[in-house]
């Protein structure tokens, strides 16, 4: 199949184009927008999936809950002495208490951290070998140093954030895959109206010699051109939108929405979707006006 996109006069005339306005042209724009804009939701969703991947893969967090500070640095003492003697840890981290003062300071205003409520211990543990076998492993050494010691799985409590991440991955798929069907009804009712509307200029066409393949290929050529500048000017918007939405998320200072970017790659992706909505358009164009110029004649 040929494609040509640089049309002529005669290729102009067979669709409609008051006021030199093509409504196929704008149709295009908009759904562009909405697929460019629905692609890079995907795909940011797909980035911030695997960066959180990353950071919980085979990561724990040992909470020292005594509530006597002395038995609470006692025991802290002893699960970092015993995660540091296991081969299946690669770094033990003790949380700061300082630090907990500052997380906890909305709710617990300024006063000490064992003045009214027993602030627990924190260690936080990178596995060498992530599994449910290596941290039930750990977990079971690290009770056995400090009764008052518990072991929680990050991953576990970030469960539902990877949930609505899938869900986010699928659903924006899925509306990638609903514009492009859009797109093509779209198109089989252009090239339905541009045929009753040239009924006449087409059987002229005819009893000139000219093939179905060839009426065909001058509706293919109109549609194709309008999908590709339409598209093209839906995709710019659609991105200068992206990108100035995600200047203003990495100001947010968030490790999870932080992972939300878009790499060259992506950019490339979504540049590639108006030629992907252009052969999409004129294939299906193409089928559409063989397939009705069989039918009436």
């Amino acid at each position: 199949m040929s494609v040509n996109v640089i049309t002529g006069a005669a290729d102009r005339r067979l669709l409609d184009e008051r006021g030199g306005t093509r409504a196929m042209m704008w149709i295009m724009a908009i759904m562009l927008f909405l697929t460019v804009l629905a692609a890079a939701l995907g795909l940011g969703m797909v980035n911030a999936a695997a960066t959180l991947d990353r950071q919980l893969a085979g990561r724990l967090t040992v909470q020292v809950v005594a509530a006597d500070p002395s038995q609470r640095v006692r025991d802290t003492a002893a699960v970092m002495k015993a995660l540091a003697g296991m081969p299946a840890v690669k770094r033990v981290v003790a949380v700061d208490a300082k630090r907990l003062d500052e997380l906890l300071k909305p709710w617990l205003g300024d006063a000490p951290s064992d003045a009214d409520v027993p602030i627990p211990s924190l260690i936080d543990v990178d596995m060498s070998v992530p599994g449910e076998q290596s941290a039930a492993r750990v977990a079971a050494g690290v009770r056995a140093a400090a009764g008052t010691a518990r072991v929680d799985s990050q991953s576990r409590w970030l469960s539902p954030v990877a949930s609505f991440m899938r869900a986010m991955i699928a659903g924006a798929a899925a509306l990638v895959l609903l514009m492009i069907a859009a797109t093509t009804a779209v198109v089989l009712l252009a090239a339905r109206a541009g045929l009753e509307t040239h009924r006449d200029t087409i059987a002229i066409l005819h009893m000139l010699g000219s093939t179905d393949v060839q009426v065909a290929r001058l509706f293919q050529r109109r549609i194709a051109l309008d999908t590709v500048i339409g598209g093209a000017i839906g995709a710019v918007a659609a991105m200068a939108a992206v990108w100035a939405i995600l200047n203003q998320m990495s100001g947010l200072g968030s490790e999870l929405v932080g992972g939300a970017v878009l790499v060259q790659r992506d950019w490339l992706v979504l540049a590639a979707l108006p030629i992907v909505f252009a052969l999409v358009a004129t294939l299906a164009a193409r089928i559409a006006v063989l397939r009705r110029l069989r039918l009436v004649r």
